[in-house]
């Protein structure tokens, strides 16, 4: 199959290895993986706080970017802007595109999946090869598990990684109190939410949280650092990534 690697904002500036395992993990079990070089933000901080003419532009470079008909589905490490591109992009492109935006909207919103997504219902896999020898707990973000719904998939990738060990997180699906601009015009009520997350993560016992979105690990794992919990955070990719033979770079400071 032909995937096209969509990076997000987070991706590109703050979490390329995200970006990165996700082209090695695909292109691992055999996958040709393009990156549509002129790619930018899908507009998701726009449409959110409230700004929905503002991403028209970038919308529209989306679909020109993704909707070469060569490229089968596009993947990317987040379930945020998989949900923007799969929801909002259209509501965008009605309100205030033309028809060949609201025609190429369509045709891309169709083939585009959160990683989690591509593998277990389009790719067909759960064991893909994975080795991750820690004590691993997963928070399901809030649009993955509300918007675009994929529910155990992520847990079903990571039961398959071998010799991990898994464990429940109470209360996984209250909100980190991140939400982007959340965060920032709401930072006492954002901080609270932290606070319950980091007391569920610390009842693990875990190495190591992780998620399907770097901006939601981004906020817990700011709060970890803080507080020297000893747990750190890292993107589904990266575990999936991870074998006997490649493992992860930064495992040593993991033992």
């Amino acid at each position: 199959m032909r995937i096209g690697l969509f990076a997000t904002c987070l991706g590109d500036t703050l979490f390329p290895e995200a970006v990165k395992s996700t082209a090695v993990l695909l292109a691992r079990l055999g996958h040709d993986v393009v990156f549509p070089p002129g790619q930018t933000c899908c507009g998701q901080m726009h449409v959110n706080t409230g700004y929905q003419r503002e991403p028209v532009p970038l919308v529209r470079n989306f679909a020109d970017q993704f909707g070469d008909a060569a490229i089968d589905a596009v993947v990317m490490p987040s379930g945020s802007c998989a949900g923007t591109v799969r929801h909002q992009h259209e509501m965008v492109a009605r309100r205030y595109g033309d028809a060949a935006l609201r025609s190429g909207v369509t045709a891309v919103k169709d083939k585009t999946y959160e990683l989690s997504e591509l593998l277990v219902d389009v790719l067909g896999v759960t064991e893909v090869g994975a080795y991750f020898p820690h004590r691993v707990t997963y928070h399901p973000t809030c649009h993955s598990l509300r918007m675009l719904r994929v529910g155990e998939k992520p847990l079903k990738l990571l039961r398959a990684v071998d010799s991990i060990e898994l464990v429940e997180l109470p209360e996984a699906e209250a909100c980190c109190g991140f939400g982007g601009t959340f965060a920032l015009k709401n930072a006492d009520t954002s901080t609270a939410m932290l606070q319950d997350k980091m007391r569920h993560i610390a009842t693990t016992g875990a190495e190591v949280c992780t998620a399907g979105d770097s901006s939601c690990l981004m906020h817990i794992g700011g709060g970890l650092s803080r507080i020297r919990s000893g747990t750190r955070t890292l993107h589904l990719a990266q575990i999936l990534a991870a074998t006997r033979t490649a493992p992860y770079a930064p495992m040593e400071a993991l033992r």
